[in-house]
């Protein structure tokens, strides 16, 4: 007796209709998409045919999150050619086409901010915001202010400013009788108390274990994202011993949630002689570098010393550190103006920008290494080879340069006469650390996969590369 068994196909991804076919990536990742297209001649050719799943890469490989509640009913193929020209605008940049803006320069406290310059003179309490190539739906503030006029609290002098166009804030850290330090709070765009803040005046906590009349600040710098504020200070604590008196020099670090509270118990102290620098990651964590460690911190309960949540050790000093964050972050931004735009930078996937000086060295932080941790990160630091190499890149130069992140896009401005007085004249070097750089390039510049070494000589005169 001969049986004969029929052959079926079995079933499987490709026997389904394309439409399922073209459901079932999108759910997929990234990498995921362009890994199934690398591997499949059909499904290539069903992602070169998809706008859809092209506009899934080019969100992801941007570092962008979708903005909740936003409407955007336009085709998806003009959403993804607006997601390219985005990524393609360097590529058109005209250098000899510009606009000139005059501001006064009494000062060189110089920021931007949304579409803003602003200018703060310490000396003279001059202060001056002029919008600079707004947008054309942008509201704009355009504003003077005369000595006296920042603050208005008698007999007080101003220590640091702050102004954020995006929330209409202005915040001024101010002193009264040479000691006691508070942050004034007010509407940019006039005189007037800030609707959203909860008081007009942020308190400061005292250091703890010392008695305030041996505090004195030595400089003071006010930082804000969204709804934190933060003031990293110098302090000089003298202390007596006897008949001798000591002076510590000591650094703190106070966040307040200005919307919710005036008062913060949300305080770090930290004792080193080489400064520190801090940056916010997203709206629950902040990162401290000090004594040659980035200490990542949670900061979800204002109301609580941040909880240390990881210390990563750096390979190098850092000394004078200056931390910069991409300056196209608008995660910061009022709720009216982000709900304009259909996307935002994912904080976990940005870059962070380390400068330490003498001499000067550039390190370039993917922030995915600080939201990959586990529980127990906390307990031990982490040294460089097991996060930095995979995360980092870092760059010495011998004389200053000016470094701007934008995205995943890091500018870089060098003197084009560094021994010459007039350092006007910069040769402009542009870096793409997106997952996407190699494949959008066009032919231009070129690909870097080795690894970034640098020399150099610990203090027990042993050599490292890095």
């Amino acid at each position: 007796m001969r049986v004969v068994h029929e052959m079926r196909p079995k079933a499987g991804f490709k026997s389904l209709a394309e439409e399922l076919q073209l459901y079932v990536m999108s759910f997929l990742s990234c990498r995921d998409i362009l890994r199934c297209a690398s591997v499949c001649k059909a499904l290539r050719q069903m992602y070169l045919s998809s706008s859809e799943l092209q506009y899934i890469v080019e969100f992801s490989g941007q570092g962008l999150l979708p903005v909740p509640n936003s409407h955007d009913h336009s085709p998806i193929s003009k959403r993804l050619q607006r997601l390219r020209d985005k990524a393609h605008a360097w590529f058109n940049v005209d250098f000899r086409s510009f606009e000139t803006v005059t501001a006064p320069l009494y000062s060189e406290q110089i920021y931007v901010a949304d579409g803003h310059l602003y200018v703060w003179d310490q000396n003279e309490d001059l202060a001056t915001i002029i919008p600079i190539l707004p947008k054309p739906s942008q509201r704009t503030i355009q504003r003077n202010w005369s000595p006296g006029m920042l603050c208005s609290v008698s007999n007080s002098t101003n220590l640091d400013v702050l102004m954020d166009p995006a929330q209409n804030l202005k915040a001024v850290v101010y002193k009264v009788d040479h000691e006691t330090l508070y942050i004034d709070l007010g509407a940019l765009d006039c005189d007037s108390d800030h609707p959203q803040a909860a008081g007009r005046t942020l308190y400061l906590s005292g250091l703890l274990e010392y008695n305030d009349s041996r505090i004195q600040t030595a400089s003071a710098k006010l930082r804000g994202f969204g709804r934190h504020l933060a003031l990293q200070r110098s302090v000089e604590v003298t202390d007596d011993h006897g008949t001798e008196i000591y002076c510590e020099n000591m650094w703190q670090l106070q966040i307040w949630d200005w919307q919710q509270s005036t008062t913060s118990n949300s305080v770090i102290s930290i004792k080193t002689l080489h400064g520190i620098g801090f940056c916010f990651l997203g709206n629950n964590r902040i990162l401290v570098v000090a004594d040659n460690n980035l200490k990542l911190y949670s900061i979800e309960d204002i109301s609580k010393t941040p909880q240390l949540l990881a210390c990563f050790l750096s390979p190098l000093p850092l000394s004078y550190i200056q931390c910069l964050l991409p300056m196209d972050d608008i995660e910061h931004r009022s709720l009216s103006h982000v709900q304009q735009t259909m996307y935002t930078p994912d904080a976990n996937h940005r870059l962070i920008c380390l400068i330490a000086s003498f001499p000067t060295r550039v390190f370039i932080i993917s922030t995915r290494v600080f939201f990959n941790i586990d529980g127990t990160a906390a307990a031990t630091p982490i040294p460089w080879n097991h996060w930095g190499p995979s995360n980092a890149r870092i760059f010495e130069h011998h004389y200053s340069c000016k470094v701007h992140v934008s995205g995943n896009r890091v500018l870089q401005a060098f003197p084009v006469d560094a021994s010459a007085l007039n350092l006007n004249e910069h040769v402009l070097h542009m870096m793409d650390f997106s997952p996407l750089a190699a494949m959008n390039r066009r032919g231009l510049g070129r690909v870097v996969k080795e690894t970034s070494t640098i020399n150099f000589t610990d203090k027990l005169g042993e050599s490292l590369t890095i």
